[in-house]
């Protein structure tokens, strides 16, 4: 696996791969990598013929009173495993390689990046789509691929890359979870005893919701309901959101006609997650 750390060396790279008739796929991460950034790798190893991994915590996306400066950096042991995976290259770039002096460009795409977490995190889905649309460009990947567990950005990327008409399929791919449900998370390492064990009802609310749906209710307003619920009796009120969007435009629904999705994101502890399930 070879380290690449600016522009030029990734877009050689790149070029490189091309010109050897190869597919590449891409998994952008900011880090602090776990079983669901590996299970992204596998997905690209299987799809594609060289796999590019970025680790960049990107500053455009955190809010002045968010967790940029703590967030986890571990690039030794997420270059471990990813060597280990079989990932090909890993792109870590400083920010001066990914917004060089001078930079001003913002990439937004809305209004679905003011929803949702986006009314909670103003700017954050700015962040995301300008930061996502430079490694697009400078992979040059034929498949990148997202965790389903952000379905929010997933929807965001997808959209920006059908509206700049980038030449790249977006693949989501279902979340992993830890083996009591709860969706893995770098910031699931921030829970303690306590926060870790009521966190486990954010994946039984989802879950319930489901059920209710597919034992034959189709009121968003009932399933929002069913899973509030169980947030609630499980301890958890700082409830930032809870949802039953369309799954592919995101906008809201009274009565499911079509695939839909039950998205959360609450605050356990300290600690903010997000999590969601299709319903079909």
């Amino acid at each position: 696996m070879v380290t690449l750390t600016d522009r030029a060396a990734m877009h050689a790279w790149s070029r490189e791969q091309r010109k050897r008739g190869k597919r590449i796929g891409f998994i952008p991460t900011m880090g602090a990598l776990h079983a669901g950034h590996l299970h992204l790798v596998k997905q690209s190893l299987a799809q594609t013929d060289c796999t590019v991994v970025s680790i960049f915590v990107n500053p455009s996306q955190f809010g002045p009173k968010e967790d940029f400066d703590r967030y986890p950096r571990v690039l030794e042991a997420d270059r471990e495993m990813l060597a280990q995976a079989g990932c090909h290259a890993l792109f870590h770039p400083d920010v001066t390689a990914v917004y060089p002096e001078g930079f001003q460009t913002t990439v937004a795409v809305e209004p679905l990046g003011s929803d949702l977490c986006g009314r909670e995190r103003p700017g954050h889905f700015q962040g995301v789509a300008t930061v996502v649309s430079v490694l697009l460009n400078l992979v040059q990947p034929d498949r990148a691929f997202f965790g389903l567990k952000d379905y929010q950005q997933f929807v965001i990327i997808r959209r920006l890359v059908h509206d700049l008409s980038m030449d790249v399929e977006i693949i989501g791919v279902p979340t992993v979870r830890e083996t009591d449900g709860l969706a893995m998370s770098s910031r699931n390492r921030y829970l303690t005893d306590e926060d870790r064990r009521r966190a486990v009802a954010i994946h039984g609310a989802m879950v319930a919701a489901k059920t209710a749906f597919e034992a034959g209710e189709k009121g968003a307003a009932r399933l929002e309901a069913i899973a509030r619920r169980i947030l609630i009796d499980a301890g958890i009120h700082r409830i930032q959101y809870l949802a039953v969007r369309s799954a592919d435009t995101l906008m809201p629904v009274k009565v499911i006609t079509a695939q839909s999705v039950v998205l959360t994101a609450v605050k356990v502890g300290t600690t903010r997650l997000i999590d969601n399930v299709l319903l079909t």
